[in-house]
C-alpha cells in the first residue's frame, strides 16, 4: 500500500473520482502551502519532496534549443488526480501473459536456430542468420527486461511474493542483480532531475566535461569522437553501471571497484540491505555457472551465437532507452533550492519507437513520464494514464517525435553538459543551440557526482 501524508496536519482522503488509487492501493493526498511531503511506498521506503516556492528564485531558463523553459508550478494532487482509478489496477494473470508471450517467441526462434539454421549452406547466409536472430532475440530479452522492471516497481501484481520471484527469475535469467539494481533505481525515482541526488545520467559540468576528454584546449567535438563515445556507452554502459556505478554518485574515499551492485559494503546500499544483496548474486551466479557448464558442453561459438550477442542486444537497448529518457535538449535539472518530486518526475520524456516500443518493449519508451509521476501503473494502463495526464501537464509534458534510432547521436552532440543556477540546462561545444558561457568554473553540487556514461 502506499500513502501520501503531510506531516504535522491530518491528512485527507481523496477519493477515485479524483483519480487517486482507491482503498488497496490507496494514495491519500492533501492539499499544501509550505509543508514537506512523504511518499511512503513498500518497495521504495520513503520519498521526501517539498512544495518549494519559488519567490525571488529563477523560475525561466533557455534550453539548447534556445526555447523558453518555464519550471512547473503543479502539486503533485493535481498531476495525481488527473490519473484516472482504472489506470492503478494490476492484473497478475494479464503481467504473466506478456512474461509467456515474449518466452513463446525467445523459444520459438532459438527452436528455428537450432534445427534450420545448420541446414544452410553458405557460411555468409548462416553468419547473416545468426546476425538477424541476436537483433530479434535482443528485441524480446529487452522486453523480459522490462516486465522484470514493472516487478521492481511492484507493477507487476499485487503480491509481493509475485513480483519478487518473477522479477528475480528474469532479471537473474539476462545477469541482472535484481534487489540489487531495485534499491538503486528506487533513489533514482526518489530523485531523478535532482543534480546532486540522482543516481543515474548525472550531467556534467562543462569543465568536467572537457576534463574528462582530457583537451581543454579545444572547443569543438568532432562528430566522430561523439560516435566513438556513444559506441563505447551503448556496449558497455550497463555493465560498467552495476559493475562501478558509472554515471551514478561518485564515493570518493570508496573504490570504484566496491562501489557496485554485487557487494553487500557497497555506498549505494545500507545495511539492512545485506541479504537483498546475496539473493541477488546467488540469482547472476546460477546464470554464470548455467552459461559456463553450456560453454564447456557445447563450446564458446555455440553459447554466444544463442545468449551472449543477443545479451549485447539487451545491454544496448537498455542504454538507448534509458538515456533517451533522461537526456534531451528541452529538459532540465535542478540545484535543491528548486528541485521537487513532481519536478523532477516531469524532468523526463516520452518518445516512440513504433511497432517495437509498443508491442515488443511495453511501452516503456512511449510513457516514460507516467512512471516516474507514479512507477507503480502497469504498462498496459500507460496510454489510457499518459493521455490523461497531457491535461493537466499542458506545456510540461514532454514528447520527442524524432526518430528514436538517430536521436541517439543527435542528443549526444547537443546535450554535453550543463549549465545554471537553479535550473541547469543542457549546453554543447558544437555550436548547436546557445552558446555556453566563458566561465568554466565547477559548479559543485551538495554531494559528490559522476558524469553520465
Amino acid at each position: 500500500m502506499s500513502s501520501v501524508t503531510q506531516r504535522k496536519t491530518k491528512a485527507t482522503s481523496a477519493g477515485a473520482g479524483a483519480g487517486i488509487v482507491p482503498k488497496g492501493n490507496s494514495v491519500d493526498i492533501v492539499d499544501t502551502s509550505d509543508t514537506e511531503y512523504v511518499v511512503e511506498d513498500e518497495t521504495c521506503g520513503k520519498i521526501n519532496f517539498d512544495n518549494v516556492k519559488t519567490t525571488d528564485r529563477t523560475t525561466v531558463a533557455i534550453n539548447a534549443h534556445g526555447d523558453e523553459f518555464t519550471m512547473p508550478e503543479l502539486t503533485i494532487k493535481e498531476v495525481l488526480g488527473a490519473i484516472p482509478a482504472e489506470c492503478y489496477v494490476r492484473s497478475t494473470p494479464r503481467s504473466l501473459s506478456y512474461v509467456a508471450r515474449d518466452a513463446f517467441f525467445l523459444a520459438l526462434f532459438a527452436y528455428i536456430a537450432y534445427n534450420y539454421f545448420p541446414l544452410i549452406p553458405f557460411v555468409s547466409l548462416r553468419v547473416v542468420a545468426w546476425t538477424a536472430y541476436a537483433f530479434v532475440q535482443g528485441l524480446f530479452g529487452t522486453g523480459m527486461w522490462v516486465l522484470a522492471h514493472e516487478c521492481g516497481h511492484s507493477a507487476f501484481s499485487d503480491s509481493k511474493a509475485v513480483n519478487d520471484f518473477v522479477g528475480w527469475t528474469l532479471h537473474s535469467s539476462l545477469l541482472v542483480p535484481y534487489f540489487s539494481w531495485q534499491i538503486s533505481h528506487s533513489k533514482h525515482h526518489k530523485a531523478t532531475g535532482h543534480f546532486a541526488r540522482d543516481m543515474v545520467f548525472v550531467p556534467k559540468t562543462k569543465e568536467r566535461f572537457l576534463q574528462r576528454r582530457g583537451w581543454e584546449h579545444l572547443i569543438e567535438e568532432t562528430p566522430a569522437s561523439t560516435l566513438y563515445h556513444l559506441v563505447l556507452q551503448q556496449l558497455f554502459g550497463w555493465v560498467m553501471y552495476l559493475l562501478t556505478n558509472a554515471s551514478g554518485q561518485k564515493y570518493p574515499t570508496r573504490s570504484k571497484w566496491v562501489t557496485n551492485h554485487y557487494v553487500p559494503s557497497s555506498p549505494i546500499f545500507d545495511k539492512r540491505d545485506f541479504m537483498r544483496i546475496i539473493y541477488s548474486d546467488i540469482g547472476v551466479g546460477i546464470t554464470l555457472f548455467a552459461l559456463y557448464t553450456s560453454i564447456q558442453k557445447w563450446g564458446f561459438l555455440t553459447v554466444a551465437c544463442y545468449y551472449i550477442f543477443p545479451w549485447l542486444w539487451v545491454n544496448h537497448w537498455l542504454v538507448h532507452i534509458t538515456f533517451l529518457q533522461h537526456t534531451d535538449a528541452t529538459l532540465p535539472h535542478y540545484d535543491a533550492s528548486h528541485w521537487n518530486f513532481a519536478r523532477g518526475a516531469l524532468a523526463t520524456i516520452d518518445r516512440d519507437f513504433g511497432f517495437i516500443g509498443k508491442h515488443i518493449f511495453h511501452d516503456i519508451i512511449e510513457t516514460h513520464v507516467l512512471h516516474h509521476i507514479c512507477s507503480r501503473i502497469p504498462f498496459y494502463n500507460g496510454r489510457v494514464g499518459t493521455e490523461s495526464l497531457k491535461k493537466v501537464l499542458g506545456k510540461h509534458y514532454r514528447k520527442s517525435d524524432e526518430n528514436f534510432i538517430t536521436s541517439l547521436y543527435t542528443v549526444a552532440r547537443k546535450c554535453q553538459f550543463v549549465e545554471g543556477e537553479g535550473i541547469k540546462m543542457f549546453r554543447n561545444s558544437n555550436g548547436l543551440g546557445p552558446k555556453p558561457t566563458q566561465d568554466t568554473k565547477e559548479q559543485s553540487p551538495e554531494k559528490n557526482f559522476a558524469p553520465a556514461i
